[in-house]
């Protein structure tokens, strides 16, 4: 893959200086924007000290990144990349916070922070404060990092709507981040990746460019660019002073192209499959796109012969597995029981239940399924607290519906009996049948469903 990139910043119209900064190492294919505050031209040596501390810390750490440049898809790689990151982002955090503390007029000063660091098939991000980082994959645009703003916390707890932001009080609170680089001693980023496609393109920029932006202008834009990379950041530019300018600008703009248009169509088609059938399950039919990469990141890719067995009856479930292509039988003690195809999937309650599985599931033909294990499962319940809740509501959810459907089945087949046994039985048997409805009978109702593997 080749790499085409090219920034440009700018004051903007209403401030009388710039205190953004931005640094791109070719030799890394790291990408770092900030965008700084804090009183006497602080925000502007926040924002440097930024940018150059984390790029100098990843160049220190460079022969872990050449290391795994071959092969980033390793849980190994993908780890020690990210802790490189993290690192950065912790000096830069050290780093500012002294200077402000040997400089009186400079305390409070802090800085945004986001890092891109492109490393083979894989981008990995480090991201603290309210610049962003948007994907542009088929034409489809997607915000890839989470504002750390008091607005954006107020939206994703509830208390305001992401439409009603410029007529509510809050307004006049548009600049407050919740957290920034060296305010504190310490900061916490968000550290994460992801793969990369022939075709990607990316967007960095501060609020002063991402404020008079929809996904819209951002698709138009970059294709007004196509044939030219370093036009793209100038016409951001533009188009952001054209809407008033009210803060500094900076956009760096990253394309990632191909010559060759067969692997490009090969991994597109690749991972829109796995997202589309991550999509089509009720337990993640509600996560965003940045969040169904999130979980892809934590699966891994199987495939199973002709025969093979990919769960067996009786032992303990580890795993839940989605099927990519192919086709899985299931059965119970050599009986079957249905047959499942592409976008299925089976073993769910394994993430939440060490129950042994209730059932064998055997390829039919050659298949490929996704595996997620609990334990990474479980990772980010614990790391991501508001993607947790919207997973452990999905699951809530199929879990009723399932519940449902289990007491609807038993339903039907005592009333089936009882129809069947009207004729020969007394009228004592018919009330004790009738009464059937009891807690026992419920809390075998709850045990079967807790089996279901």
């Amino acid at each position: 893959m080749e790499i085409k990139f090219f920034a440009a910043t700018d004051i903007g119209r209403q401030r009388d200086h710039n205190e953004d900064n931005y640094l791109i190492d070719p030799k890394l294919h790291l990408f770092v924007v900030a965008d700084g505050m804090g009183g006497h031209a602080a925000g502007e040596v926040a924002s440097q000290i930024a940018v150059h501390t984390v790029c100098r810390a990843v160049r220190d750490n460079a022969d872990v990144i050449e290391r795994h440049r071959e092969e980033p898809d390793s849980a190994q790689a993908r780890q020690e990349i990210l802790a490189v990151l993290e690192h950065a982002m912790q000096s830069a955090t050290a780093e500012i916070y002294r200077r402000a503390q040997d400089d009186s007029e400079k305390r409070g000063m802090g800085t945004t922070c986001s890092a891109l660091c492109l490393v083979g098939s894989r981008g990995f991000i480090a991201h603290v404060g309210d610049s962003r980082i948007y994907l542009v994959r088929q034409s489809q645009v997607h915000q890839i990092t989470e504002d750390h703003s008091l607005l954006n916390e107020l939206v994703r707890r509830g208390k305001l709507k992401r439409e009603e932001i410029e007529t509510s009080p809050y307004a006049k609170y548009k600049n407050a981040v919740t957290r920034a680089v060296g305010a504190y001693e310490t900061v916490e980023a968000d550290t994460f990746d992801f793969e990369i496609l022939p075709g990607d393109s990316f967007l960095m920029c501060s609020d002063g460019l991402h404020a008079y932006l929809k996904d819209n202008d951002i698709r138009d834009l970059l294709a007004a660019s196509a044939g030219d990379v370093a036009e793209a950041p100038k016409r951001f530019v533009q188009h952001a002073n054209a809407g008033g300018g009210h803060d500094n600008i900076t956009a760096i703009v990253v394309r990632i192209e191909s010559s060759d248009p067969m692997v490009y169509t090969a991994r597109a088609a690749e991972l829109a499959n796995k997202v589309t059938v991550l999509k089509g399950m009720p337990l993640f039919k509600h996560l965003a796109y940045k969040e169904i990469i999130r979980v892809l990141n934590l699966t891994t890719v199987i495939e199973f012969d002709p025969g093979e067995d990919i769960i067996q009856q009786g032992e303990t479930g580890e795993e839940l597995y989605v099927i990519l292509s192919g086709r899985v039988r299931l059965h119970l003690r050599g009986a079957f029981l249905t047959e499942l195809s592409k976008g299925a999937h089976f073993g769910e309650m394994a993430l939440v239940d060490r129950s042994p599985r209730s059932a064998s599931a055997t390829a039919v033909d050659r298949t490929r399924v996704l595996c997620l294990r609990r334990s990474d499962f479980f990772n980010i319940l614990r790391g991501d607290a508001p993607l947790a809740v919207k997973l452990l509501w999905s699951f809530t959810q199929v879990l009723t519906e399932r519940l449902r459907k289990t007491t609807a089945e038993l339903s039907a087949s005592r009333g089936e009996f009882i129809s069947a046994s009207a004729s020969t039985a007394s009228p004592e048997d018919l009330a004790t049948a009738a009464s059937a409805d009891t807690p026992e009978a419920e809390e075998g109702v709850v045990n079967f469903e807790q089996n279901m593997g």
